[in-house]
C-alpha cells in the first residue's frame, strides 16, 4: 500500500482570526462578551469538520475508484457466439472449437446457440440487434454480410449493423451426392441436366448462403438448369442427400471427408481452383471442364457496430492467436479449410471486394430468395 505523507499547509483565514483574537488584549482579560467566543469557536470547530470530510471523501474516491474500475472489466460474464445455422455445417464446428479456446483464456462460459431460419438472417439480425458490448459475436458463412443485402430487399439488418471482427477462415466447398446416385462425375451430371432441364436438385443451408451462389454461378457457366431447394442449415441438407431426397449439395471438407469415408455419400467436385488437400483425389470444377471456375466460402466472426474498438481488437487477437497454434493449423488442415491471419479492416476490406463481385453476379442473373 502506498504511504501518505502529510504536508502543513498555510492557515486557512478562520484560524488566522482566531489566532488573532486569542492573543488580542480583550481575549486575554476573559472576554466579558462570552457569547463572541462561543462564536469563534464554532466557526473553528466547523473548519475542523469540514476539512475532515473532504479528507474522507478523497480516501474513499481512492478506495472505490479501482472497484468501479474492476467492474467494468471485459468479458465478466457469459458470452454467446451465434451460429445463424443448425448444428453440424461449418459454422457450427468451428463455433464450437474457438468457444473453447475462449472460455479456457477468458475464465468465463462462452456459448454456442444455433439460431436457424431465413437462409441466416434470423440469426445474424439477432445479433445485429443485440447490445454492442461484444458479449454477443456470430459465427458465420460471411454471405450474411457480403451477399445477403444484395439479395434480400427487405432485409431486416444493414451490412454497416454488423462490424466484422476476424476472418477465420475460407474454404472451396465439395460437391456431394448421394452414395446410391447412379451418376459419378460432374460431367454426368451437367449431361443428365441438359437432357432433363429442371429434373434433377441442388440442395444448400439456405438462400443467398455460398453454397445457393456457387449453384447459380455454376448454372450460368454451365448453362445448366439444377433446382435449388433451401434448408436451415448444412445439417438437413445433408441428411436428406444422405436419404437419397436430393440429388446434390455442397459442404465443408471437414462435413463431407467422414461421409466419403462411411461411404454415404460420393464426392464429385471442389468449386476451389486447387484442390482441396483433405481430398486431394477430387477434382476440381476447373478441371471438370469448366476452366477458371472458382467460388470460396468465408467464416467470420462479427460483433453489432458499435461495439468498443478495445473490446474488437482484443477478440480479433485473441482468435488470431488460437488460429495461429500449430495444433489449430493441423486441425484447419484436417478440415480442409485455409487459415487467416487479418485485422478487422483487413477483413472488412475483404468483404467489401467479394461483396461487389457477387452484388454483380446477383443483379446480372436476377437472383431471387426462394
Amino acid at each position: 500500500m502506498a504511504s501518505v505523507r502529510c504536508q502543513r499547509s498555510r492557515p486557512d483565514r478562520t484560524t488566522v482570526l482566531f489566532s488573532k483574537l486569542r492573543n488580542s488584549t480583550n481575549f486575554r482579560r476573559g472576554a466579558r462578551n462570552s457569547g463572541v467566543i462561543v462564536s469563534i469557536l464554532f466557526v473553528e470547530l466547523w473548519a475542523c469538520l469540514r476539512n475532515l470530510v473532504f479528507a474522507l471523501g478523497a480516501t474513499l474516491c481512492c478506495l472505490v475508484s479501482p472497484a468501479l474500475h474492476a467492474q467494468g472489466a471485459w468479458p465478466s460474464k457469459t458470452i454467446r457466439i451465434v451460429v445463424p445455422f443448425g448444428p453440424g455445417g461449418a459454422s457450427d464446428i468451428l463455433a464450437r472449437l474457438i468457444a473453447k479456446d475462449l472460455s479456457e483464456k477468458w475464465k468465463q462460459p462462452v456459448i454456442v446457440e444455433n439460431k436457424a431460419g431465413a437462409g441466416g438472417t434470423i440469426g445474424a439480425d439477432w445479433v445485429a440487434k443485440s447490445a454492442p458490448d461484444g458479449y454477443t459475436m456470430l459465427l458465420a458463412d460471411s454471405s450474411v454480410v457480403m451477399t445477403f443485402p444484395s439479395l434480400y430487399p427487405n432485409l431486416p439488418y444493414a451490412a454497416k449493423d454488423l462490424l466484422p471482427v476476424a476472418n477465420i477462415a475460407t474454404f472451396g466447398l465439395i460437391l456431394i451426392a448421394p452414395a446410391n446416385s447412379k451418376f459419378n462425375t460432374l460431367a454426368e451430371f451437367v449431361a443428365a441436366d441438359r437432357a432433363a432441364p429442371g429434373k434433377l436438385n441442388m440442395a444448400s443451408p439456405g438462400s443467398g448462403s455460398s453454397n445457393h451462389l456457387t449453384l447459380e454461378k455454376f448454372n450460368a457457366q454451365a448453362g445448366t438448369k439444377l433446382v435449388h431447394i433451401p434448408y436451415k442449415g448444412t445439417g438437413p441438407a445433408i441428411a436428406d442427400l444422405v436419404g437419397g431426397q436430393v440429388d446434390l449439395t455442397l459442404a465443408s471438407g471437414a462435413a463431407s471427408k467422414p461421409l466419403i469415408e462411411g461411404a454415404k455419400v460420393k464426392a464429385i467436385a471442389v468449386t476451389s481452383l486447387k484442390r482441396n488437400a483433405l481430398l486431394p483425389q477430387v477434382p476440381t470444377i476447373a478441371e471438370s471442364g469448366f476452366p477458371g471456375f472458382e467460388s470460396i466460402a468465408g467464416q467470420g466472426l462479427f460483433v453489432a457496430a458499435g461495439t468498443p474498438r478495445d473490446i474488437v481488437t482484443r477478440i480479433n487477437a485473441e482468435v488470431n492467436a488460437f488460429i495461429r497454434t500449430a495444433e489449430t493449423q493441423e486441425r484447419w488442415a484436417q478440415m480442409g479449410i485455409d487459415r487467416v491471419d487479418s485485422t478487422p479492416e483487413q477483413f472488412a476490406a475483404w468483404l467489401a471486394r467479394e461483396s461487389n463481385q457477387w452484388a454483380l453476379l446477383i443483379r446480372s442473373l436476377g437472383i431471387k430468395p426462394d
